[in-house]
């Protein structure tokens, strides 16, 4: 009788009866089972950390200064609503705000539907396409400073505009772009959207890229034209990302200060007619005398004017979506 060689003799598994599973009541002491709870808060502690330093206690400290009448070099003390009733009866305020939201109703149209339009036209596979491609692209990567100085120059008295204008004879005398209030914050809302463009045509780009090649071709061949197609297939398919795009812009534009502080100046337009929230809150509260708490006050309702219009575009989108 022959018996089977050593290396022909089955082994037994490695999952067998004595092999430990992970979890099970032999597993090692390092076992998922015996893992404390808070190692993953360990990885997340750095991140959580910056948070709470950089973004959260600013918030927490501005809404106490809000009720203080502190400033740069002195504490204050508490005054209650003092801050909010003052700012609501402040020429000022309104004024700022007022500039703000209108500066909001024009440059956000602009920027939902001009985006939209560029990355229909850069989609299309024609020769040199890349070159404009970079070239909308362009202003996003340049400096917020840069771009003002390079429209200042360009809107001026004596600048580029101006002496196009006035040697073809469109104009007499010098357009006051950069001198008169409302030109002033026409000016500033058409460098916001210049600079804008092709950051959001990357978004509509990447929109344009989900829709379905087959409805334009089954489109086509019931005979419509492009304009047809373009409001019947790519409007509502892109519709989502119209609103994302109209809720971030939105709130860009009740942000802006580098426009108007470049092109207007330190005091924000002739008798500061052309300034924004974010600009009054800097006039109020810098300086030896800046009044920190009353900025505080102005700072916590500009947040409060974003978080109106981010809600009011998360309706529309909850809305569009059922």
């Amino acid at each position: 009788m022959t018996h089977p060689s050593p290396a022909a003799r089955p082994r037994p598994p490695q999952g067998g009866r004595g092999a430990a599973t992970p979890g099970a009541p032999g597993a090692a002491p390092g076992g998922p089972a015996h893992r404390r709870w808070w190692v993953p808060y360990l990885f997340l502690a750095p991140g959580l950390l910056m948070v709470a330093l950089f973004s959260l206690w600013p918030f927490v400290n501005t809404v106490i200064l809000s009720f203080t009448d502190s400033q740069i070099l002195r504490g204050g003390s508490f005054v209650g609503l003092d801050n909010y009733t003052r700012a609501l009866a402040d020429p000022d305020f309104w004024v700022a705000t007022g500039n703000s939201v209108l500066y909001l109703a024009v440059v956000v149209p602009c920027l939902v539907l001009l985006p939209l339009a560029l990355a229909v036209l850069v989609r299309r596979e024609v020769p040199g396409i890349g070159f404009f491609r970079s070239a909308f692209y362009t202003p996003v990567i340049a400096s917020a400073v840069v771009v003002g100085l390079i429209w200042q120059w360009v809107l001026r008295s004596d600048g580029l505009v101006n002496t196009v204008f006035q040697r073809i004879g469109v104009v007499s005398g010098p357009v006051p772009f950069l001198t008169d209030s409302t030109m002033l914050l026409v000016s500033a809302m058409i460098v916001t959207v210049w600079k804008g463009l092709g950051y959001y045509m990357v978004f509509y780009l990447a929109a344009l890229g989900n829709v379905p090649a087959s409805l334009h071709e089954a489109a086509s061949l019931d005979g419509a034209g492009p304009v047809r197609r373009f409001f019947s297939i790519t409007v509502p398919q892109v519709k989502p990302m119209m609103l994302l795009v109209g809720t971030l812009s939105a709130i860009s534009a009740l942000r802006v200060f580098t426009e108007i502080y470049i092109l207007g100046g330190e005091s924000g337009g002739p008798g500061g007619g052309s300034r924004t929230l974010p600009f009054l809150i800097r006039q109020v509260g810098l300086g030896f005398s800046g009044e920190t708490g009353y900025a505080s006050a102005l700072s916590i309702l500009l947040f409060l004017l974003t978080l109106g219009f981010s809600l009011l575009g998360r309706r529309l989108s909850k809305g569009d979506e059922e």
